[in-house]
């Protein structure tokens, strides 16, 4: 029984979260891609902020959803070790993102906000995607490439490259995750 513990153990600290759900990227992009259309329509800082946190909750809700039942159908549960080092590397930069999202409406900087939130984003998702499949990761990297160059494009831009982050690198690696890891 000691051994059986013992490789038990072993297993679950060499596990990789395979539960990042694929189709549930897909179809936060597709949700992102709505908002961006949604939120370039209007008129005030304050109702395009509206726009995107309901678009985050939205997001949230799918990935949430989609990775739980993802787990199950694997049998890998979320609640693992591997699992519990993802939300740990993963929820610090969101809330992070959170704290300066305030920040930055309160100051009157919400031109810099999808930067900040592709940027964080990607921090998120690069850090865990170190205890997930390789393209996870990636996907992150290119999360906080889009942010960085958010920053050095006029505001006007904005809502295009949320559309390319949220929308755009979701939908492609949630197919490539789909197709190569599971749904």
């Amino acid at each position: 029984m000691a051994d059986l513990s013992f490789i038990r153990d072993t297993m679950e600290r060499a596990a990789v979260v395979t539960s990042v759900p694929g189709w549930g990227g897909v179809a936060m992009g597709v949700t992102a891609l709505g908002a961006s259309w949604l939120a370039a329509r209007q008129a005030t800082a304050a109702e395009w902020l509206a726009v995107w946190l309901g678009e985050a909750v939205i997001a949230l809700g799918i990935g949430g959803i989609t990775m739980v039942r993802k787990s199950e159908a694997q049998g890998t549960p979320l609640k693992a070790r591997a699992g519990k080092l993802f939300a740990g590397a993963f929820v610090p930069p969101i809330l992070a993102g959170a704290v300066l999202t305030a920040v930055c409406y309160t100051q009157g900087l919400t031109a810099l906000l999808p930067g900040v939130w592709l940027l964080l984003y990607g921090t998120a998702v690069t850090a865990a995607g170190m205890f997930s499949v390789k393209a996870v990761p990636v996907m992150g990297v290119c999360f906080m490439v889009v942010g960085a160059g958010a920053f050095f494009l006029p505001a006007i831009f904005a809502d295009w490259m949320m559309a390319v982050g949220f929308g755009a690198l979701h939908i492609g690696f949630g197919l490539l995750i789909a197709r190569r890891h599971g749904g």
